[in-house]
């Protein structure tokens, strides 16, 4: 998602492979008072403490919800109200859809 977020936002290729070389080399452990596991690569994910890991996780974030914003309408709340169909703030998310068929109960 971040490669295609770094070309839909017209990231220049050399800017490209620089963030993709950065983050291929990410390794992580995990340490208690009594063990510590071996060193692993981090295939998926945003690094936390890297700088710019934020702004790639908006950009892919931002990939995401454009493409979810574009297939849905804003729901009609009454009285000449619409909320838009997304709302999201860093890592949360409210996806509204306008029902248009009547609340039923569960059996």
């Amino acid at each position: 998602m971040i490669q295609l977020a770094l070309r839909i936002y017209h990231v220049p290729e050399d800017i490209q492979v620089m963030l993709d070389d950065y983050s291929s080399g990410f390794r992580m452990r995990f340490s208690t008072n009594s063990y510590t596991t071996d060193w692993t690569k981090l295939e998926i994910g945003i690094a936390m403490g890297s700088t710019i890991s934020p702004i790639l996780f908006v950009m892919a974030m931002e990939v995401i919800l454009k493409a979810a914003e574009d297939s849905a309408g804003p729901a009609n709340l009454g009285g000449g109200c619409y909320m838009p169909p997304l709302k999201a703030f860093m890592d949360d998310t409210i996806c509204s859809k306008e029902d248009e068929t009547p609340n039923a109960r569960a059996p």
